[in-house]
């Protein structure tokens, strides 16, 4: 009797699950798949998020390592539909991968202002014109100045407007800045020639549409350390870079970066002169001001090297040669290939006071002189140089020639502009110039 009672009650125990009941474990099992398949979706997004910004990071510092990653083509394709229900999802991502080069850069403007990093919007996009000048000077007690003066001022009165304008026109122009703004400290004593502009005369790099100065020359320091600071002073406060001088060996060797045209373009110079142990134009320290010196070029290279991994192109503008001689020196023609192999991917030459040849080492052409653009009272042959940059590298190049003359320096045109293509033509080696002025390696 007792064993079919607890039998009886066994089974009063036992009850079938409800419908209600099983409908919502099922519906909490779709619910379940379908958040799985979600936050897998989303793992997905990230890791390729992930894998975009460590890219972006691997070509700041010149690595290209294969990141193709394996991803489970099946999984994706079951969460296809999944992912479609997502649309914002999916415009995230395509903004991200949209992403223009060095976006995040721009919208970091201390970041810029510590490493030395300017924007600067090219006119056409995927594409960046550079352009190059030789020596300038500003200052009023040689003849160059005084003949501006007495025409009223207006650098057009000095230097032509239709070679203004294809400087301003350039989305990067840089020249030689061959003495110091200050109107103090005191010249050199024993040097023959002292130069300095007053501070004011700084407008008219402005209205050259200069970009960026070299300061790496051995007239900079004319009028002392006092003269030097007063020019960095005088060049920031009017918002113009400048690269070979500085407070101290870290600023002199530092280079300037732009970002234009989805490129960063780095540029770098240094000075070989005065060829002396103690020259006169000091070179800078760790605490003291002075120049980027390269006639022991060690510091250079090294600082060439380092530069280049950090930028897309690299223009090296250096101040050596052999005053009044077309030819390049020993120097020249020791260091060229050095700095090329180090990483430079156009040099700039300048300080001979006139033209110089072109020459490559490499892929790295070498203008070994622009020679003076804007400088005395002689009648010299002189040019503009136009570099168009596509793809992180050279697309064409441009030789502008140009006389100084009468304390004016204008275009040479036709048979002038032929004679001085000409002459180029004859002091460069494995180059030859059109009669455009388009340079073509042989």
């Amino acid at each position: 009797m007792m064993a079919s009672k607890k039998k009886s009650t066994a089974k009063k125990k036992k009850k079938k699950i409800s419908p209600i009941l099983l409908f919502f474990l099922t519906l909490g099992g779709i619910l379940l798949v379908g958040l799985s398949g979600l936050l897998f979706l989303s793992f997905q997004a990230e890791k390729r998020e992930a894998q975009q910004a460590w890219n972006h990071d691997a070509d700041e510092s010149g690595r290209q390592d294969d990141l193709e990653g394996k991803n489970n083509d099946e999984g994706e394709s079951l969460l296809h539909s999944l992912w479609e229900m997502i649309p914002e999802k999916q415009t995230a991502v395509a903004e991200e991968g949209e992403k223009e080069p060095y976006a995040d850069i721009l919208q970091d403007p201390e970041y810029m202002a510590a490493n030395r990093i300017y924007e600067k919007k090219s006119a056409e996009d995927g594409r960046v014109t550079l352009c190059f000048a030789g020596d300038i000077l500003f200052d009023d007690e040689y003849a160059v100045m005084a003949k501006l003066k007495g025409r009223g001022g207006a650098i057009e009165n000095g230097i032509s407007e239709a070679l203004i304008s294809e400087m301003r026109a350039a989305d990067i122009m840089m020249i030689n800045n061959e003495f110091p703004y200050t109107n103090r400290g005191t010249p050199t004593e024993g040097k023959t020639y002292t130069f300095r502009a007053d501070t004011d005369t700084i407008h008219y790099l402005d209205d050259l549409g200069v970009d960026l100065v070299s300061l790496a020359n051995n007239h900079c320091y004319d009028f002392g350390e006092t003269g030097l600071l007063d020019t960095l002073d005088t060049l920031q406060q009017d918002g113009i870079p400048y690269v070979g001088a500085g407070r101290n060996l870290e600023e002199a060797a530092a280079p300037v970066y732009f970002i234009s045209g989805g490129m960063k373009i780095g540029f770098l110079s240094a000075t070989q002169i005065e060829r002396l142990d103690n020259p006169d134009t000091r070179g800078a320290t760790e605490e003291t001001a002075g120049v980027f010196r390269c006639w022991d070029p060690a510091k250079l290279l090294s600082v060439v090297e380092e530069t280049r991994k950090n930028c897309d192109f690299l223009v090296v503008y250096i101040h050596w040669g052999t005053e009044n001689v077309a030819e390049a020196d020993w120097a020249q023609l020791d260091q060229a290939p050095k700095i090329a192999q180090a990483g430079a991917d156009l040099i700039i030459g300048d300080h001979s006071h006139c033209l110089q040849g072109i020459q490559y080492f490499g892929e790295t052409p070498v203008f070994y002189s622009l020679g003076n653009f804007w400088f005395n009272s002689k009648t010299l042959d002189t040019c503009l140089l136009k570099v168009t940059l596509a793809e992180n590298k050279i697309e064409s190049m441009t030789f502008v020639p140009a006389v100084q003359s009468g304390c004016y320096t204008s275009p040479a045109e036709g048979e002038e502009g032929q004679r001085v293509i000409s002459y180029m033509n004859s002091l460069s080696k494995g180059v030859f110039i059109g009669s455009d002025g388009s340079i073509n390696r042989q």
